[in-house]
């Protein structure tokens, strides 16, 4: 079945490879695809193009395919072209004409925008509160880590001290500005483009303020040419924000896959969470970390993807567009993944005390030297030269403990601080109105 057939059939080889993955795919898009027919049929009712009893059945059917989709029992058939074909084919087997009325006033352009903002607003969300949870296990290694020291590095460099405090809560506080991406691409993503139709708009009396409201969308994209623009754009916004997180954990990863090496030997795993070599004896390799960091650079490259794809297209609709499905919609498992094994590998890090008394790391502690004898009233440079002749002459000693109390430093982490700020973000997402929308649509 297709939407758009006027009885003329299509090569197979030309519907081989025009449909492509669509119909895998689409299968994730069905329950918004649902969702988006329950509000469009609605506002057809609501201004006379849907009689009541036509709505009620549908309604009824919709809401029954709704939960067909959450039990695994929906799927695209053989001949049906997408997901939208399929449920109104569905529709109009078992309730008859009124399910060939639920197409008026809409193309397939916009069901499909319309689809995939619900879709992309559902998966950052789940991108959000899985990045939520690692910030919060970040935050308690740190504070259970904070008096742990570890040399820092500049140019790859053993340069001043810094600590586990430091190092976990760098990473969680990362995650607080990747979520300021995220929830730019929620906030774009959270337009309602229903009612554009193919990019023109309709000369049927829509109301789309009433299915931007029955879909909890924050508001409408007005214009109808930039709702369709608005196809690519989304999906690049959004492929930023997934890089952005990405980009997060994949240098975590490289970082531990350093630390875990005998040439760091900071941290270390539990042997059950690492592999081993054919012929090697000794060796306990972090693949997880390597397959993490791999996972997060493709990641990384997925808003150029997307950009060369669509970059040189006009306004209106193209078909290529339909590739953006094939590159985004896995991607959002992709960092998943990633996101959900950070949180299980990180609290099961062995991490080592004392590092800092090694004497490979004795001249980190230079600069504390320095500015132990500035505040006994030195001036800089001259205490600068002072620690530099005792290095070259091998006479310098380390100091026994750090004395940093900034904010942001080692003895002042400023957890609390950060926490607040992720707070602030978290509750800017606002996913009540959406979730009290889509309760009341389903009911």
């Amino acid at each position: 079945m297709k939407l758009w057939q006027k009885g003329i059939p299509v090569q197979e080889e030309i519907e081989r490879f025009t449909v492509g993955k669509d119909r895998e795919l689409d299968l994730e898009l069905a329950p918004f695809d649902i969702l988006g027919s329950l509000a469009h049929t609605r506002m057809l009712a609501s201004v006379g193009l849907l009689e009541q009893d036509d709505l009620a059945a549908v309604q009824a059917e919709l809401k029954q395919l709704y939960l067909e989709v959450a039990a695994g029992k929906f799927t695209i058939e053989d001949g049906v072209e997408d997901v939208h074909s399929q449920v109104e084919m569905l529709l109009t087997q078992r309730i008859g004409d009124a399910g060939k009325k639920i197409h008026s006033g809409r193309s397939r352009n916009d069901q499909v925008l319309l689809d995939l903002k619900l879709y992309m607003r559902h998966r950052l969300r789940e991108v959000v509160e899985a990045t939520e949870t690692l910030f919060h296990t970040l935050q308690s290694l740190s504070e259970e880590h904070r008096e742990k020291l570890l040399p820092g590095y500049t140019h790859f460099q053993v340069a001043m001290p810094s600590s586990f405090g430091l190092w976990f809560g760098a990473y969680a506080e990362s995650l607080v500005d990747d979520l300021l991406l995220v929830q730019a691409a929620y906030r774009i993503s959270n337009k309602n483009p229903l009612g554009s139709a193919a990019g023109y708009g309709s000369s049927f009396p829509l109301n789309r303020q009433m299915t931007t409201d029955l879909l909890g969308f924050d508001s409408l994209n007005y214009n109808v040419v930039y709702a369709q623009m608005g196809r690519g754009k989304t999906e690049r916004s959004v492929s930023m924000a997934l890089a952005s997180v990405a980009a997060t954990l994949g240098r975590m990863a490289m970082d531990l896959c350093l630390y875990m090496s005998q040439n760091f030997s900071f941290v270390t795993l539990p042997d059950e969470l690492t592999t081993g070599s054919s012929i090697m004896p000794h060796k306990k390799n972090p693949d997880v970390f390597e397959i993490m960091r791999g996972r997060c650079n493709k990641l990384q490259a997925l808003p150029n993807e997307i950009a060369l794809i669509t970059g040189n297209l006009p306004s209106g609709y193209h078909r290529e567009m339909q590739l953006l499905k094939e590159s985004l919609l896995p991607a959002f498992t992709e960092l998943l993944s990633c996101l959900e094994m950070a949180n299980y590998m990180l609290p099961k890090l062995i991490v080592k005390s004392d590092i800092m008394k090694n004497d490979l790391y004795k001249y980190a502690f230079s600069v504390e030297t320095v500015n132990n004898e500035v505040l006994q009233g030195v001036p800089f440079r001259d205490a600068y030269k002072n620690i530099a002749a005792a290095i070259a002459e091998g006479t310098f000693e380390a100091p026994s403990e750090v004395n940093h109390s900034h904010e942001g430093s080692i003895g002042n982490l400023c957890t609390a601080q950060i926490k607040k700020q992720m707070e602030q973000v978290i509750q800017k997402f606002d996913f009540a109105k959406v979730d009290q929308a889509i309760a009341q649509l389903l009911a």
